[in-house]
């Protein structure tokens, strides 16, 4: 696991982007929960944190496939392959991500 934020930098349902380990990972905090989703649509190849938090996942602001936050599967098109969703822990206030699949 490698040190991502702190958590109290995450707005919740606002995506967050940062590098964790040389890997762009955008975060989103749903209450006491953080998603951590690789920050590159599948479909078009740009960056996820650009887009905004549905109630169905994260939209990419370009095409507008969403993606489910949990799972990382495409929930509308154009996007058919998911993005990889990566495991976080919560310690002491710092969100931490393991972007090694």
């Amino acid at each position: 696991m490698h040190r991502a934020c702190a958590l109290s930098e995450l707005d919740d349902r606002k995506p967050f982007p940062v590098e964790v380990d040389g890997t762009p990972v955008v975060l989103v905090r749903d209450g006491d929960t953080v998603h951590a989703l690789r920050d590159e649509c599948s479909h078009a190849s740009v960056a996820l944190s650009e887009g905004e938090v549905t109630k169905q996942g994260i939209e990419c602001w370009l095409h507008g496939a969403c993606f489910d936050l949990r799972t990382g599967e495409p929930n509308s098109l154009p996007a058919t392959d998911p993005v990889d969703v990566f495991p976080v822990d919560i310690r002491d206030g710092v969100v931490y991500v393991d972007p090694n699949l």
